[in-house]
This record gives C-alpha cells, structure tokens and sequence, in this order.
C-alpha cells in the first residue's frame, strides 16, 4: 500500500518534499469555470499550487502564499 506522500511532488524552488494544503476554488480564465486548485506546501515556506483537474500541468508559483502559511 503506497502512502499520500508517494505521490507528492518536489518543490520546484528547492526540492524539498510539499504537502498538500488542500484546495482553493478558483476562476479559470481559459474557460471560464470555477474550479479548484491543489495548494502544495514545503518546509522552506514556498507555495504552488495547480489546477486540481489537470494534475499532468506544472506546478506555478501560488501568487498569494501569504495566504496559505
């Protein structure tokens, strides 16, 4: 049996393993549906998130991590 953490990505600023910190209901603009993002968190404070329904795209940088620490 793998555990929740098997599938986590690395932080793309410094490799360290991320968390996820859940999910943020979002506006897209490509297509304009509300859908959500998965918020990624790792020990060195940086915070990405993508789109929780296109988990094969990059991870971006959460452009308010404030928000999320």
């Amino acid at each position: 049996m793998r555990g929740m953490t098997d599938d986590a990505p690395a932080c793309p600023e410094c490799s360290q393993p991320m968390k996820s910190g859940g999910f943020v209901l979002c506006g897209r603009e490509d297509d304009g549906r509300r859908t959500c993002r998965t918020l990624w968190g790792c020990s060195g404070r940086h915070v990405w998130w993508n789109w929780a329904d296109r988990p094969d795209e990059p991870l971006e940088p959460c452009p308010v991590p404030e928000l999320f620490r």
